[in-house]
C-alpha cells in the first residue's frame, strides 16, 4: 500500500511515531466518538501538531511549510488582504512571475484557492501549514504594515529611469514618505524584537532583510529588488553618506527614536555583485552598562577578577572572538571604576557607548589617529586608567606593556578563543617575555549565549551519553545526584525560539608565579590552561554546563559557542 492510501494513524505507525497499541486506541475512539484521528492523536499527546501536519501533507501529496523559519515576501503579502488571510487561515509567503505561494490549514478547499487566484490574478501554489504557525505569521507580518509602504514606494521608484538615479529628483523622492516609512518600519520592528543588527542584503531577484536577535540571524522580510536602491539611499541620507558613491564601502551613524526608545545606529555599506549591502548596528542610548554580576560572572571568578581591578597598575585583558561581548564587559568595568578621583582615557574603534566622566577617543586612521599614536599621547595626559579598544599589532602591544609598567592600569581586548591563548598571542606579536610576565595581571575569556525563555521553560532528563559528557567536563565541580536540564518549548514571548535574552560564560586566568614562569619559557596555550585549572580556574565550558544545570541556558547553546 502506498503512503497516499494510508490513514494518518497508520502512516505515523509506519514512521515509528505511534505504537500499535496507540493506533488501536485511536481507531476505537474515533469510531465511538466520531472525532477525527488527528484530533485524538493531539488530545492524547501521542504526537505534536507539526508531526501530524507533516504526515497529512505526505498523504495529500502537498508540500509542508513551516513559516516560523522563513522570511515573508512583502509582494506576496500585498496580494492578499489581512481579513482574507484571517478568515480562511492562510498566509501568502512568496511570489514569482506568475504564481503566489500560500500556506493553508486546508489546502483542499478549492473554492478558497479559486477565490485567491481571482483576487491576486496569479495561480496559487498550495502548501500545508500548522494553524498556530499561520496565526502567528499573520499577527507578526501584517502588523508590520510594510505592505502599503512597499507598494507606494514601488510606484515612486518606478517613475525614476535608471539613467537618472542620482539626480536631485531622485533624492527628493527618497525623502518622501513611502520609502521613509519602510525604513521606519524596519527599525521599529528591530527595536520591538530586541535586535542588535539589521542586514539588508541584495540578492539576484530580491532584497532580504535579516535581524540578529540574541546573537542569531533571523530572515524576516523580503523586499522587491526595485525598492532596494531607494531604501539604501534613504539610510545614506540619514547617515550623511554619499548617495552616489556605490563602489566603495562607507560608514556612518544616526539616531532613531521609537516611542520611549532612542537608539544610536552605526551604518556600514558594502558593494556586492547585486548591489550595496547595508548593516545597521543598534546601540541603545538609554541602556546603562550592566554590572559584572548581571553579566553572569560566577561568584568565585567575580571575586578574583574584582580583586585584580583594585590593583593600581598592570594589564587586564578581555579575550574572545568577534561578537562575544568583550566591549560590554569593558564598559561595565569602566562604569564601576569611573569616579572623580581617577582620570580615565579610552581609544576605541568605534566608540559604542558614552560613559559619564570618561574621556573617549575614536580611532581615525585616515588622519593617523591609530591605537598606537593615541596611546603615546595618552601617557602625556596624566591618566590613571587607559582603555585600548583592541591590541592588534606589535606596536600597540609594546606601548600597552610600557604603560602598565610605568604605573598605569591598562584594559584591552584581544581576539583569542580562550583566556590562556592571550599570553602566547602577545608573545607571537613580539612582546618581550620578561616584560609581559611583569605587566599582565589577569586574562578573562568569554562567550555570549542565549538564555532559556522563562515563560515556556520545561525540565527534562537527558540521555545517558549527555549525562556522561556533563560529568566528564565538570569533574570535581559535579555534585548533583539527579541531572535535570531545561529547554524552551517556544511561545509568543520568545517568538517560538525557546530563548529570550542573553548571558555570558567566563573563565578568569590569574597570572600567578607559575604562569609568569611559563610566559618566560614560551609555554603553549594548552600547558598554561592546564596549570590555571590546577590553580582553580573554571573553564568557559564548565561555566556553561553549570549554567545549563541551573536552568539558565541549554547544553546545545553551550556547545554552540564553547565547543573546542
Amino acid at each position: 500500500m502506498s503512503d497516499y492510501q494510508l490513514a494518518i494513524e497508520d502512516l505515523l505507525l509506519k514512521q515509528g511515531i505511534l505504537r500499535p497499541d496507540q493506533v488501536s486506541v485511536i481507531k476505537l475512539e474515533s469510531i465511538n466518538s466520531g472525532k477525527s484521528a488527528e484530533k485524538l492523536i493531539l488530545e492524547h499527546n501521542f504526537a505534536t501538531s507539526e508531526t501530524i501536519a507533516q504526515a497529512r501533507a505526505l498523504l495529500l501529496g502537498i508540500p509542508f511549510i513551516k513559516l516560523a523559519s522563513r522570511a515573508i515576501s512583502s509582494e506576496a503579502l500585498n496580494l492578499i488582504p489581512e481579513a482574507v488571510a484571517r478568515r480562511y487561515k492562510l498566509m501568502p509567503f512568496d511570489r514569482d512571475l506568475d504564481s503566489v505561494s500560500v500556506a493553508m490549514v486546508d489546502p483542499l478547499d478549492l473554492q478558497v484557492v479559486q477565490f485567491l487566484e481571482k483576487k491576486s490574478g496569479l495561480s496559487v501554489k498550495r502548501f500545508l501549514g500548522i494553524e498556530e504557525d499561520i496565526t502567528t505569521a499573520i499577527n507578526e507580518q501584517y502588523s508590520q504594515n510594510l505592505t502599503t509602504e512597499v507598494t507606494s514606494a514601488l510606484k515612486e521608484v518606478s517613475d525614476v529611469s535608471p539613467e537618472n538615479k542620482v539626480t536631485v529628483d531622485k533624492a527628493e523622492i527618497i525623502r518622501e514618505a513611502p520609502v521613509a516609512n519602510i525604513v521606519s518600519q524596519l527599525l521599529d520592528y528591530a527595536i520591538k524584537a530586541r535586535a542588535s543588527d539589521i542586514h539588508l542584503e541584495p540578492l539576484e531577484d530580491r532584497t532580504r532583510v535579516r535581524y540578529r536577535i540574541d546573537g542569531i540571524l533571523h530572515e524576516k522580510v523580503i523586499l522587491p529588488k526595485k525598492v532596494h536602491d531607494a531604501v539604501v539611499s534613504r539610510i545614506k541620507i540619514l547617515s550623511n553618506l554619499k548617495i552616489d558613491e556605490k563602489r566603495l564601502p562607507q560608514d556612518g551613524r544616526f539616531t532613531f527614536s521609537s516611542g520611549q526608545n532612542t537608539v544610536d545606529l552605526r551604518i556600514s555599506t558594502l558593494p556586492t555583485v547585486f548591489g550595496e549591502k547595508v548593516v545597521l548596528r543598534l546601540l541603545e542610548k538609554s541602556e546603562k552598562a550592566p554590572s559584572l554580576s548581571e553579566l553572569g560572572i560566577r561568584a568565585g571568578a567575580l571575586k578574583a577578577f574584582e580583586a585584580q581591578l583594585l590593583r593600581p597598575h598592570g594589564i587586564i585583558l578581555i579575550c574572545g572572538p568577534t561578537g562575544s561581548g568583550k566591549t560590554t564587559t569593558l564598559y561595565s568595568v569602566l562604569s564601576k571604576l569611573s569616579t572623580t578621583r581617577v582620570n580615565i582615557v579610552t581609544i576605541e574603534d568605534p566608540v559604542e557607548y558614552q560613559i559619564a566622566g570618561v574621556n573617549q577617543v575614536q580611532v581615525n586612521s585616515q588622519i593617523g589617529l591609530t591605537f598606537a599614536n593615541a596611546l603615546r599621547s595618552f601617557l602625556r595626559q596624566d591618566p590613571n586608567i587607559i582603555l585600548v579598544g583592541e591590541i592588534r599589532d606589535a606596536e600597540t602591544a609594546d606601548l600597552a606593556i610600557q604603560a602598565a609598567l610605568t604605573g598605569h592600569e591598562v584594559f584591552s581586548t584581544i581576539h583569542t578563543n580562550s583566556a590562556s591563548g592571550a599570553l602566547p598571542r602577545l608573545l607571537d606579536m613580539g612582546a618581550e617575555p620578561f616584560l609581559l610576565a611583569s605587566a599582565i595581571n589577569v586574562a578573562l575569556g568569554q562567550r555570549i549565549l542565549r538564555k532559556v525563555c522563562s515563560h515556556c521553560r520545561v525540565a527534562y532528563t537527558p540521555p545517558p551519553e549527555v549525562m556522561d559528557s556533563i560529568k566528564a567536563v565538570l569533574g570535581k565541580l559535579y555534585s548533583a545526584t539527579q541531572i535535570q536540564l531545561y529547554k524552551g518549548n517556544g511561545c509568543n514571548e520568545c517568538g517560538n525560539s525557546g530563548y529570550i535574552g542573553r548571558t555570558g560564560i567566563y573563565e578568569v586566568l590569574l597570572v600567578s608565579e607559575r604562569i609568569s614562569k611559563m610566559i618566560l619559557e614560551h609555554a603553549s596555550t594548552g600547558d598554561m590552561e592546564r596549570v590555571a585549572i590546577e590553580e582553580g580556574m573554571i573553564t568557559m565550558k564548565q561555566d556553561g554546563y553549570l549554567k545549563a544545570l541551573e536552568g539558565v541556558t541549554t547544553i546545545e547553546e553551550v556547545l554552540r559557542v564553547a565547543q573546542d
